[in-house]
């Protein structure tokens, strides 16, 4: 179960390591799994791989532990995130990109973990990834698939609260479709596609004040990122509230957040 790091450090709404790997156990369990998923003949004499949106390196670990003899890469837009990664792997190479116009290879493996929902255009991105394939290779995806939860409903409903709507109008924008969106625009371009969809139930001591911790690292970023200092504050008092209210404590005070997550690996 995670504990969560006490802090009355103001929030820093970039990107940021320390924050996001409060929950690095819970955040890490989907990128063993889907690596674990990458059919084996992709691991013939793989020689190169690459971590698109590697964060600070925890899913770079798991892709360079599954292929010891490859060449690997990580790459994240986040100068922080990079930083803690090469502080993390320091044998591996990791840079800043843009993952939107990204194009290089040709590589083994691509591993793309909870990136890619924060990008638009899928129709030409995913086949824009899939050319950067070596023939025979695998573009492996995890991205969340929760707008329906209540966590990501009471964020919607919190921005158009009065105090804030102009400021927040349209923030969330990330890019998410389904299985019959994905399926039928990689099998034209690949030998073998396989999707699925996962939901984990995370256990977080700590109550609603854990959960808001939780979407700190991730999906509030954009909110907090247009409020100063006071919204901000005011903002996350107000979210927490609803949080408590959707996700109530079990008797320990452990909440079991439940988190869906849609996986995609499609081989050349």
């Amino acid at each position: 179960m995670s504990q969560v790091p006490s802090s009355n450090a103001p929030v820093n709404p970039a990107w940021q390591a320390s924050q996001y790997v409060k929950f690095e156990d819970e955040r890490t369990r989907p990128v063993r799994d889907l690596v674990a998923a990458i059919p084996p003949q992709a691991a013939r004499d793989v020689a190169r791989v690459v971590d698109i949106g590697c964060g600070p390196g925890n899913s770079t670990e798991v892709l360079a532990a599954r292929y010891p003899q490859a060449e690997v890469l990580g790459l994240d837009s986040s100068q922080d995130m990079v930083d803690a990664a090469r502080a993390r792997l320091p044998q591996y190479r990791f840079d800043v990109a843009d993952i939107a116009r990204w194009q290089d290879g040709p590589f083994d493996v691509i591993l793309a973990n909870a990136v890619l929902q924060w990008l638009p255009d899928h129709e030409t991105l995913y086949p824009r990834l899939v050319e950067c394939l070596a023939p025979g290779g695998s573009l492996a995806v995890q991205t969340p698939d929760n707008l329906d939860e209540p966590a990501h409903q009471l964020m919607r409903e919190v921005a158009a609260d009065a105090r804030w709507a102009s400021t927040l109008k349209g923030v969330e924008r990330t890019a998410r479709h389904g299985a019959t969106f994905y399926y039928p625009l990689l099998r034209a371009l690949c030998s073998r596609v396989d999707i699925w969809r996962t939901t984990y139930y995370h256990p977080l001591a700590g109550g609603a004040p854990a959960v808001v911790e939780w979407f700190k690292g991730s999906a509030l970023r954009p909110f907090l990122a247009k409020l100063d200092d006071a919204s901000r504050e005011a903002f996350l008092t107000r979210y927490t509230e609803e949080i408590a209210n959707a996700y109530p404590a079990l008797a320990d005070g452990t909440v079991l957040l439940p988190f869906p997550r849609l996986f995609v690996i499609a081989t050349r």
